[in-house]
């Protein structure tokens, strides 16, 4: 047995970081079945692949919140947040072999990474857009990115229009500016140890000192 990993939402500043596994026997399972890179997928495609993956085959799905993000990088890069995160998802489905999307520049150390960090034996092959080489990553993205698709409408539904939740999106940024100004402090779902938080908070402070006198 084998398995694909991918993520949705590390470079994200609010809302969760998505992790997730799938696996198969043989990567030919997924033929006919539309997986491909969740990126180049409209998202009512990538709800029913959704459906039809979790309905058939093995997977495992890690989510981790912004402030266990934030506690973690206190503790430890980003890099290996992700190797760990890994790790776990394909320990959950002990596989022969793992193709996981490199979250280094290097994608053979990042493959070591994951590796020192299994709970398993497995054979970690680590490679840079793997999404788009692999259909069991590609499979894996897709619940990887349903899942963070699905939780940040939730949030939507609970705080307003929050955006895709990336620092490159204008909604975004407008959605977690008012709530620093107008509170004097981000969201729950805000990565605090993000930068894209800290320059707000930073002109917020700037302001205020500046009204001040």
């Amino acid at each position: 047995m084998l398995c694909g990993v991918d993520e949705a939402g590390k470079g994200a500043v609010l809302g969760p970081l998505v992790v997730a596994a799938v696996s198969c026997t043989s990567q030919e399972e997924f033929a006919g079945t539309g997986v491909r890179d969740s990126k180049l997928l409209r998202p009512a495609v990538r709800d029913q692949i959704y459906e039809h993956i979790t309905g058939i085959f093995p997977f495992s799905v890690l989510v981790i919140s912004a402030a266990e993000i934030d506690s973690a990088r206190q503790r430890m890069t980003m890099n290996v947040l992700m190797a760990v995160s890994h790790a776990r998802v394909i320990t959950n489905l002990s596989p022969e072999a793992a193709y996981v999307d490199a979250c280094d520049v290097v994608a053979s150390r990042y493959g070591c990474m994951v590796t020192e960090h299994l709970g398993c034996s497995c054979e970690v092959r680590a490679e840079h857009h793997a999404d788009e080489r692999h259909p069991v990553v590609s499979a894996a993205s897709i619940i990887a990115k349903v899942t963070r698709d699905r939780a940040m409408a939730t949030l939507a539904g609970e705080y307003g229009a929050v955006g895709s939740g990336y620092p490159s999106d204008p909604e975004t940024i407008e959605f977690l500016s008012s709530c620093i100004r107008d509170t004097g402090d981000p969201p729950p779902f805000a990565r605090r140890s993000w930068m894209t938080v800290k320059e707000i908070l930073l002109r917020r402070e700037q302001s205020s000192i500046t009204d001040f006198f």
